[in-house]
């Protein structure tokens, strides 16, 4: 295409190309950072690009496209295209990637050992592993969590931090205003900001980390930890990957063996600091 720029983030390579040169460097600041070899093949390709011609300038609407697509997604308004190359990119490894399992998780790790972080959007997993990740955490990812499905460890893609709405103030005031990107207002899901993760993380996105809790995290309501069993993480993870049927019986195995190895919790916490807390409270009792 006619602008285009490579990203690796863990162990995928992109290629990403867009019909408008906004987009690609809007990403080129969030992921200069980054390892970049031109040479190794693309994992995963995006397309940003007009439907039409005349669509470059006037009213310019990006469709996502690539080695994968959602036919009736709609388009989204040019000043929108840095959200839509990190949709784009998020779609390639959800509907194609098939090295690892893949969790719609965030994640941070400590000591070579992870705690994975999965639920629904408004969680709070990501403003959660954010936070963590500004203090002595290493940031794994907010969006997936990989699981080798045949040692079990969990490896990081530390993509740039989607924040959104409260969580964007509330993480800015937190960290060195070089490291978050622009403000995408009136987003489907409300105004968008994203972090750079730490320079350590990024240097040690291909340490993979030991699985020792997983977290079903919930915002609102008083602070409170529910021991879950293994029957229920286990559902409530096929549920949150996107390729456990595409794996098979590798992926059955992979998932029977992280919920029968890793304790997993339910937790419920009124504000980023309670939910901080917990998490450490948990992390000292399986660390003893």
């Amino acid at each position: 295409m006619r602008y285009s720029v490579r990203i690796a983030v863990g162990p995928v390579q992109f290629r990403i190309g867009s019909d408008w040169p906004d987009p690609v460097a809007a990403l080129g600041r969030l992921y200069a950072s980054y390892p970049q070899d031109p040479d190794r093949p693309a994992d995963a390709t995006v397309r940003l690009f007009a439907a039409r011609p005349w669509r470059r300038w006037i009213r310019p609407s990006v469709h996502i496209g690539g080695d994968f697509v959602i036919p009736d997604a709609l388009p989204l308004p040019l000043a929108m295209g840095l959200l839509a190359a990190e949709m784009g990119m998020n779609l390639q490894v959800a509907l194609g990637w098939r090295r690892h399992m893949l969790l719609h998780a965030s994640a941070v790790a400590r000591g070579g050992r992870a705690v994975i972080m999965s639920g629904e959007s408004g969680s709070g997993k990501s403003t959660l592993a954010a936070l963590l990740g500004e203090g002595d955490w290493r940031l794994m990812g907010d969006e997936f969590t990989l699981i080798d499905p045949a040692g079990g460890d969990a490896l990081a893609f530390p993509r740039a931090v989607s924040l959104k709405n409260e969580a964007i103030a509330e993480v800015a005031a937190r960290v060195d205003p070089a490291r978050l990107g622009p403000l995408l207002a009136d987003t489907p899901k409300g105004a968008i900001r994203h972090l750079i993760p730490r320079a350590d993380a990024i240097a040690a996105m291909h340490e993979p980390a030991r699985p020792a809790l997983i977290l079903f995290p919930r915002f609102g309501g008083a602070a409170a930890i529910e021991p879950m069993g293994e029957g229920e993480a286990f559902v409530r993870l096929t549920e949150a990957s996107t390729n456990y049927v595409a794996l098979g019986e590798a992926g059955f195995a992979a998932l029977t063996r992280l919920v029968r190895e890793t304790p997993a919790f339910a937790i419920s916490y009124p504000d980023s600091a309670a939910g901080m807390a917990l998490v450490e409270q948990l992390w000292a009792d399986v660390s003893r």
